[in-house]
């Protein structure tokens, strides 16, 4: 018999280096499962993308056990990382934070492609490259 899930949580965890300590403990503590397992099970589980931030969704079934799916790290994320700044610009539209070429585009349209809800690559580059505008971060 299939065991029943009493609650979903969603939370963004930088990889390889959560703590029970907030966000994760305040997050997970109500539910009554055991944080330092969730813990150990996750940095194993991310330890190769260690400084990324990583979405996760964690399942608490009713006998207090647990599994969890992580996801890819977030557009904006990406789009840091292509156009190799700290952060987005403060006033977009007045002010440029920085740029990506349609190719980095199209390369994170890629990897994200399995978490977003484009019917196609050309949709989910256009779902990145809006990301990007509203960061600040041009397209050229």
């Amino acid at each position: 018999m299939a065991k029943k899930v009493t609650k979903t949580v969603k939370l963004q965890i930088a990889g390889g280096k959560a703590t029970p300590a907030p966000p994760v403990g305040t997050a997970l503590g109500p539910t009554g499962i055991n944080i330092g397992d969730f813990v150990g099970k996750f940095n194993a589980a991310t330890a190769q993308m260690a400084g990324d931030i990583v979405p996760v969704i964690v399942s608490i079934y009713d006998d207090r056990s647990f599994d969890f799916i992580l996801k890819t790290p977030p557009v904006p994320q990406f789009i840091l990382k292509a156009a190799k700044i700290d952060k987005g610009a403060g006033k977009t539209g007045m002010q440029k934070a920085g740029s990506i070429t349609k190719a980095q585009v199209r390369e994170i349209a890629e990897k994200k492609m399995v978490d977003l809800n484009a019917k196609d690559i050309g949709g989910a580059m256009h779902m990145v490259a809006g990301t990007a505008r509203s960061m600040g971060v041009e397209v050229v």
